[in-house]
């Protein structure tokens, strides 16, 4: 297997597990402060990390060379993280998941101001194929809502943190030095929550942290295990594999996972009308993973 192909693996497991983030984020947004949350969810995904790097061997000082960067890497994607349950508080999850799949397209331009990665037609025509369908989906079929520009609070407050994980995926490749995905997600994570921990002290003093309701429990340690320390690693990885655009293509995936979430919760089925922007979406994936074999021929 390429370092092509692992990286695309990677991005597959990624998008299934960060669908799960929305549907039990729903569940779970108004019961605790988004602050509070990512804090310890960083934390023990911090502590998660880190202790499987030092048993493999992982850590090592010379890793985490010029702690700055870990600091504005962990502040970048806390940012993200905390206006992503700010958003969930009021947006649906399919609806929330479809402000996701924006994500690629602001990681291009930030790719090619950043890194000067440039996008071939093929991709540019696919990006602009998946935006559609995540905008056919956030307006729900609706053309006079688009162009009413009617769009949900917690959409909104969603799409800024989306801005801060496309200018996120970039600055890993610009700012690591060589490190290992594993050492440099677990200085990311340990920066993040030193940030969330200052930003969020009242919050997290203010939580009853005894009388939470079990699901929120459970959301937090999948948060923590599976939707942070997870696919830290695997979008870290991936990143140092494959453009930034085509890592944040898997994005594109990530409503049809939550439906398959949603019905799973027992949620049912979104509206029909959304399921032509889903189909958009994975039309906007085939066609970059089809760009990636093209690339490769002679």
């Amino acid at each position: 297997m390429t370092d092509a192909q692992r990286g695309h693996l990677a991005m597959l497991t990624f998008s299934a597990l960060v669908a799960g983030s929305f549907s039990l984020g729903v569940l779970i947004a108004n019961d605790i402060a988004p602050a509070a949350l990512n804090a310890v969810r960083f934390l023990l995904a911090g502590v998660l990390i880190g202790a499987a790097a030092s048993l493999g061997g992982g850590l090592q000082r010379r890793h985490f060379a010029a702690p700055w960067r870990f600091l504005v890497l962990g502040g970048v994607f806390a940012s993200y993280f905390v206006l992503m349950f700010y958003g969930l508080k009021t947006a649906a999850p399919v609806s929330a998941a479809a402000v996701f799949t924006l994500t690629p397209v602001l990681s291009a331009l930030f790719g090619w101001l950043m890194l000067r990665q440039v996008t071939t037609l093929r991709m540019a025509s696919a990006l602009a194929i998946g935006a559609a369908g995540a905008l056919w989906v956030i307006f729900r079929g609706d053309l006079g809502a688009l162009l009413r520009f009617e769009i949900g609070r917690g959409e909104v407050i969603y799409f800024w943190g989306c801005v801060a994980h496309a200018i996120y995926t970039p600055l890993v490749r610009k700012l690591n030095r060589g490190e290992p995905a594993v050492s440099f997600t677990f200085g990311t994570l340990v920066a993040g929550a030193a940030l969330l921990f200052a930003f969020g002290a009242r919050d997290v003093m203010a939580t009853d942290w005894g009388s939470l309701r079990p699901i929120v429990w459970i959301g937090l340690i999948y948060v923590s295990v599976f939707a942070s320390a997870c696919t830290f690693v695997l979008l870290q990885f991936a990143t140092l594999r494959l453009p930034s655009a085509k890592v944040m293509a898997y994005t594109y995936l990530v409503p049809s996972w939550v439906i398959g979430w949603e019905i799973a919760l027992g949620n049912g089925l979104p509206p029909l009308v959304t399921l032509g922007g889903i189909a958009l979406t994975a039309v906007a994936l085939w066609l970059l993973l089809k760009d990636e074999g093209a690339a490769a021929k002679p």
